[in-house]
């Protein structure tokens, strides 16, 4: 769903708090990287101002096992920041769990990937819309190099809307509430709303919805414990607020432009799928996911044919599998 508007009744503001971050708030940013050495000294340079307004703030890169010097450019451009090393690639949600333990005692934690850039004054106003409106979660508006709109809203997983985007195509497909998982209209991203999840790149998670909602799920590696995460939250009373007036800019994803991670991310979509909703259901999603794929997949689309190849899989055909 996307809701738009106040979470909270006007009685249940918090007056003393609104328009300016207290002075004894703390964010811990956990940056998980993976051969990112090429990346950080952008992401690190934005910080200072992106960060500006908050009461104090520290970084935690948590590192999958880089062998492309990613932990030495960190000590090199922030000799303050505390590295963890994982020692193996184990995925982004560990890299996640990780930094959120290595943070400590902290009002929220900022989950960012080493590809953002914040631009000045950012992450104070996800933290004034996270106290105005209690949310557990709070991303802000994504754009790109050239300042285009990044669609990182998502609906809920659904039998319906994998059939709109197999028939209809994902940008027409989300359009509709009913019949589109990513949220594609523009319109719907000039206001402050709610929703069911978004992309995982830039994340304000309040400490309170942290230790309720546990830990993000390492079994899915990468993509979809996002999708599961902010689920989870939203389930627990901790909702997901989107807020345009806070504003970075994501170099983007490989998963669009690369056959094995897109192929990864779809199967992981089936796997979430039927972990909620069962066998039966799981099959059908599965199926309507193969045929929208295996149609782009026959125009010549390297990545839907990747996608293919993954959903095919026994364990991923298999609807007790995955």
């Amino acid at each position: 769903m996307l809701a738009r508007g106040r979470l909270l009744p006007p009685h249940a503001r918090l007056p003393d708090m609104v328009g300016a971050v207290p002075q004894d708030w703390t964010v811990a940013v956990v940056v998980v990287t993976y051969q990112s050495s090429r990346l950080l000294a952008d992401f690190v340079g934005s910080l200072e101002a992106g960060l500006a307004g908050l009461g104090s703030w520290r970084l935690i890169a948590v590192d999958n096992d880089s062998d492309d010097g990613t932990v030495d450019e960190i000590a090199r451009l922030a000799p303050s920041a505390t590295v963890v090393d994982l020692g193996a690639n184990r995925g982004y949600a560990a890299g996640v769990n990780a930094g959120v333990t290595a943070a400590g005692a902290v009002d929220a934690v900022l989950v960012a990937n080493p590809d953002i850039r914040l631009e000045p004054g950012t992450v104070a106003r996800m933290v004034e819309t996270m106290i105005e409106t209690r949310a557990g979660i709070v991303v802000p508006r994504l754009v790109d190099e050239r300042r285009r709109l990044l669609t990182t809203l998502r609906r809920e997983p659904t039998l319906a809307r994998v059939v709109g985007e197999a028939v209809l195509g994902g940008g027409r497909a989300g359009r509709s509430p009913r019949w589109g998982e990513v949220v594609t209209d523009p319109a719907a991203y000039g206001h402050r709303a709610t929703a069911d999840w978004a992309t995982g790149a830039l994340m304000l998670i309040s400490s309170t919805c942290a230790q309720t909602v546990g830990t993000w799920d390492e079994s899915f590696f990468l993509y979809s414990e996002e999708t599961d995460y902010c689920l989870r939250a939203r389930n627990a009373g901790f909702p997901l607020v989107y807020e345009p007036d806070s504003i970075a800019v994501h170099l983007g994803g490989e998963s669009g432009v690369s056959p094995p991670l897109y192929g990864l991310l779809t199967v992981n979509r089936v796997r979430l799928y039927r972990r909620t909703h069962g066998p039966v259901a799981g099959a059908a999603f599965w199926s309507m996911l193969l045929l929208g794929e295996a149609v782009r997949a026959a125009a010549g689309r390297p990545t839907s044919k990747a996608a293919v190849r993954g959903l095919l899989r026994p364990a991923a055909a298999d609807p007790r599998g995955c």
